[in-house]
């Protein structure tokens, strides 16, 4: 009876679709109406394609309840309600402008598992111990509920497995349900009329994190034909290229009209992990084509690149401005600070000449042109996003003001200067398209006609070719950029006898409450092979000039440095080489402005610049505790010493990287 239904049920879903009647049903319709706003120069859209929602464990752990219904609503600009650091459902928030496009991606190995745990006390599975606790309102059991996930999910020694409630419930039908469910709300909230204003992607994330080192991707797909199920670790024996295979047979290679593409994220915490060497042509190929990007940054961190301040020195570079969001740790327990302690020893900081090289994508970029030239195929040709890994349905929000955190109760108010000091909000994701459509998005994501941003909305040009040098004050400048040279996630083959860039790019013109930064510098990153087969790098200032001083007012916050509204250049590399295989990207900064933490620290009355700062924190504590409202130490953090800190700064530059020109 229960396959009848099912079989009836898939060919009801098969006639709506043909029909063109799905959309009353939440499901994506196959065709979509050509967009008014069409550029065929292209134009910059925003996003975020990490975000998860209740259906991922460490969300619903942490007394987060959106869903992703409310994760879309906030990406186009709604209110939604998230939870405060005592679990309570009372803080209102919003975007300070709405996205272009999203992808919820939640975890798919626990769908099932979340949905009977938490969705109908009439399962029975619904009563097991570890689900109770995952439903629980205290901090403490929670945390243990999450640690609990983790385990089932292969993050400790142990090999994955499902939770016992899976034995009382059917967590595979229950996760199917999650799935369609999933891919209901993408198709409700995708505009595919001709306003085009918003677009969603049904997606998830692949959740492999051996050791604690991660190796997670996020799986977009091209629109609404995907698989049955998402492919996950319990699929896979936590092998990614087993991913790539399953994705190939069940998606690329399936003649249904699936297109997929998987983004590796958080490198800076995998141990050296997630750029291995090929071990085959094949292995090399499948990366090339299938992971075609790498998120850059989110609120664990950037994983461009690392250079301690103390010691001087970086991890295979000399690039000062490395330093950038850095993480200590170099793995996922630098999540284990609770009340303003560190639990885990492998969440202190990791030495320097003991960070792994390939956590870095620009590491990764150089070693990818010397297996190119050893093997005839570069397999980290990697084009560039950001986002923001919000495990609190809040897509996009990666500005420094007004920052909500992302991890639920756990970085809510107070807990987020407590516990999650060393975090950010994140980045973005950009890409240049012809229109805000799936289509066009999706093609410009393969093409890696992207970039990533640590969360500001500046708009970035970049080309190889041959230019004029008067090209800047041309109206026509994009049209120019693409018929006389390549623009940024291409690759010049063969290498031409001479080699220009064209680099131009304006300020975020932010929101009238919160205008935009200026444009500092655009820097152009070059990576090649020297003749003794070494990787080297360089990092050259093009346009700009770099910020003398502090750059901000140390008592309001208030920009003291002016900065430039727009950057445009035409640089040629003096030191080109045709018969040398070299990367080049660009670096935009702009001019300085206040961490979000110092800004949460001045809200509440303790200024990091004051040297009062330490009485000021004390002060502010005590009135937390007179509340009830905190245990443990607060806002001791606000007075961290920059100038003992490897990492930390309370004065940050937001930037955005382009994706790389290759040259071969």
């Amino acid at each position: 009876m229960h396959a009848a239904q099912n079989l009836f049920k898939n060919l009801l879903r098969t006639a709506l679709v043909l029909t063109g009647v799905c959309s009353v049903f939440g499901i994506a319709s196959a065709t979509a109406d050509d967009c008014v706003d069409r550029q065929e120069s292209k134009k910059a859209l925003f996003g975020d394609l990490h975000i998860h929602t209740r259906y991922s464990f460490d969300s619903y752990t942490q007394s987060q309840r959106n869903g992703p219904d409310e994760a879309y609503r906030y990406a186009r600009g709604e209110v939604i309600t998230l939870p405060d650091a005592a679990g309570r459902q009372t803080r209102d928030v919003r975007i300070d402008r709405p996205l272009d496009f999203a992808a919820v991606t939640d975890h798919a190995e626990f769908l099932g598992q979340v949905s009977v745990c938490t969705a109908d006390p009439w399962r029975l599975g619904y009563w097991w111990p570890h689900c109770v606790m995952t439903r629980a309102d205290n901090l403490w059991v929670q945390l243990l509920a999450a640690q609990w996930w983790t385990s089932l999910g292969g993050q400790s020694a142990d090999e994955p497995e499902l939770t016992a409630a899976c034995h009382l419930s059917d967590c595979d039908t229950a996760g199917a349900s999650v799935w369609r469910e999933i891919q209901a709300a993408a198709a409700r909230h995708n505009d595919d009329s001709g306003d085009c204003r918003f677009t969603t992607f049904v997606a998830y994330e692949y959740t492999d994190a051996q050791d604690q080192r991660n190796m997670h991707r996020n799986v977009i797909f091209r629109n609404e034909q995907v698989p049955p199920a998402p492919i996950s670790i319990y699929d896979t024996d936590r092998k990614f290229t087993r991913l790539w295979d399953e994705l190939k047979s069940q998606c690329l290679e399936s003649d249904s009209g699936c297109d997929v593409l998987a983004i590796p994220h958080n490198s800076n915490l995998a141990g050296g992990k997630m750029f291995r060497d090929p071990l085959d042509e094949q292995e090399a190929q499948d990366r090339l084509r299938i992971e075609p990007l790498v998120e850059l940054v989110q609120h664990k961190g950037a994983s461009e690149c690392r250079f301690d301040r103390l010691a001087g020195v970086g991890v295979d570079t000399e690039d000062e401005l490395c330093d950038f969001e850095q993480i200590p740790a170099d793995n996922l327990h630098m999540l284990g600070s609770v009340n303003g302690k560190m639990r885990s020893e492998r969440g202190e900081e990791v030495a320097i000449n003991q960070f792994a090289r390939r956590n870095l994508v620009r590491n990764a970029l150089k070693d990818g042109l010397l297996l190119g030239d050893r093997s005839g195929t570069n397999p980290f040709k990697l084009g560039f996003i950001g986002s923001t890994d919000t495990h609190s349905a809040t897509p996009g929000a990666a500005q420094e003001f007004d920052y909500a955190g992302h991890l639920g109760r756990r970085d809510a108010q107070y807990r987020n200067i407590q516990d999650h000091f060393t975090a950010n909000p994140g980045g973005l994701a950009v890409v240049w398209a012809e229109e805000n459509s799936r289509d066009a998005v999706f093609d410009a994501l393969r093409r890696r006609e992207t970039y990533a941003t640590s969360g500001t909305r500046p708009t970035v040009r970049f080309f190889a070719g041959s230019f004029d040098t008067n090209v800047c004050a041309s109206p026509d400048l994009a049209s120019i950029g693409y018929q006389q040279g390549v623009p940024m996630g291409s690759t010049l083959a063969p290498a031409p006898d001479r080699l220009q860039f064209l680099i131009a790019a304006a300020q975020d013109t932010g929101t009238p409450s919160h205008p935009g930064t200026a444009l500092e510098r655009l820097q152009i990153v070059k990576g090649w092979v020297d003749s003794d087969g070494q990787p080297r790098e360089r990092v050259i200032d093009v346009a700009g000039s770099a910020t003398i001083g502090l750059g901000v007012d140390p008592n309001s916050c208030a920009p003291q440095n002016q900065g430039q509204s727009q950057l445009c250049t035409v640089w040629e590399d003096p030191d080109y080489d045709p018969g040398i295989s070299a990367f080049y990207y660009v670096r935009l900064l702009e001019a300085p402005t206040c961490r979000w933490s110092t800004l949460q620290c001045q809200a509440a009355g303790v200024n990091p610049f004051d040297q009062q700062c330490s009485a000021q924190a004390q002060q502010a504590n005590t009135l937390l505790y007179a509340h009830g409202e905190a245990t443990g130490p607060v806002y001791e953090a606000c007075c961290t010493d920059a100038l003992a800190e490897s990492f930390y700064q309370p004065v940050i530059q937001e930037r955005a990287w382009t994706s790389p020109i290759w040259i071969e």
